[in-house]
């Protein structure tokens, strides 16, 4: 049986997970800039300014080693969160901050917008990582998950999850095809359907209990909230059926239905 009140320390797992999410979310977000611009195809500006300065690396903390003068020429090479890495018509190549480089105009004579994520991108983006965590019939579950939109209107997410309760401990993986009937809308909602394993492990130790795994299949309903930049509210429900082997539970009807609520944040790219 898995539906018993839990004690676990959800906290402490909750803050472990959200520490790495933020680590993975800033080191993935610089990656993905490094690639909005690509060195066979650089962008070139022009510097209005009277100077523009280069720094040998991605921060203020970086001393200045060069300054580019006033109506030359540079290519924008490749982006680190708010810094861009130049080249001069001279061939040195440094790094300069976001505010300068909004000052620098285009061969179209117009000023360079940078443009971060919007809720345009959040509707068509490709991949998504989140964690989440709340209640599995009576037990604490965490979640953390990865997805991949085939569309804007069709994704497929697998999922791992650890549950706490009082008398067990339960590992679940799970994989799910979503519905995103609005992907457009900030409020976005979804419907999910999919499948996976459950293993209980049970914590007693004065009567020896087998570990269970068994096949389960479940149904959901949630919404995706837009925040800002990059980032995602979560909030779902699913209604699993977990099928329990003839050995584990005498009689024909084998199946265990629970109900699971949990809510968190994700970022998107």
């Amino acid at each position: 049986m898995y539906a018993v009140t839990s004690n676990a320390p959800l906290l402490q797992y909750t803050l472990l997970v959200l520490f790495c999410m933020t680590f993975a979310a800033r080191n993935a977000s610089a990656g993905l800039f490094d690639k909005l611009f690509g060195d066979e195809q650089p962008i070139e500006v022009r510097v209005v300014d009277p100077y523009i300065e280069l720094h040998t690396g991605a921060g203020e903390g970086y001393p200045v080693f060069h300054v580019v003068e006033k109506d030359a020429w540079i290519e924008i090479l490749k982006r680190k969160t708010d810094w861009f890495k130049v080249r001069a018509t001279s061939g040195k190549e440094g790094w300069v901050s976001r505010e300068q480089l909004e000052r620098t105009l285009t061969p179209a004579n117009e000023y360079t917008d940078i443009a971060d994520a919007t809720k345009k991108q959040f509707a068509s983006h490709r991949l998504e990582l989140g964690a989440m965590g709340g209640d599995f019939e009576g037990g604490e579950v965490m979640t953390i998950y990865g997805g991949f939109f085939f569309t804007p209107n069709l994704s497929t997410e697998i999922s791992a999850s650890k549950i706490f309760f009082k008398s067990s401990d339960a590992n679940m993986a799970d994989a799910s095809l979503l519905i995103h009937p609005y992907p457009s809308w900030r409020f976005s909602p979804f419907f999910t359907i999919g499948t996976g394993v459950i293993k209980n492990e049970p914590k007693s130790t004065l009567v020896q209990e087998k570990d269970q795994t068994d096949q389960l299949a479940h149904v959901g309903v949630g919404l995706r909230v837009y925040l800002a930049r990059r980032f995602i509210f979560r909030a779902q429900y699913k209604h699993y059926v977990i099928f329990e082997s003839a050995d584990d539970k005498p009689g024909n009807d084998n199946n265990q239905e629970i109900d699971e609520w949990k809510a968190g944040f994700a970022f998107f790219f």
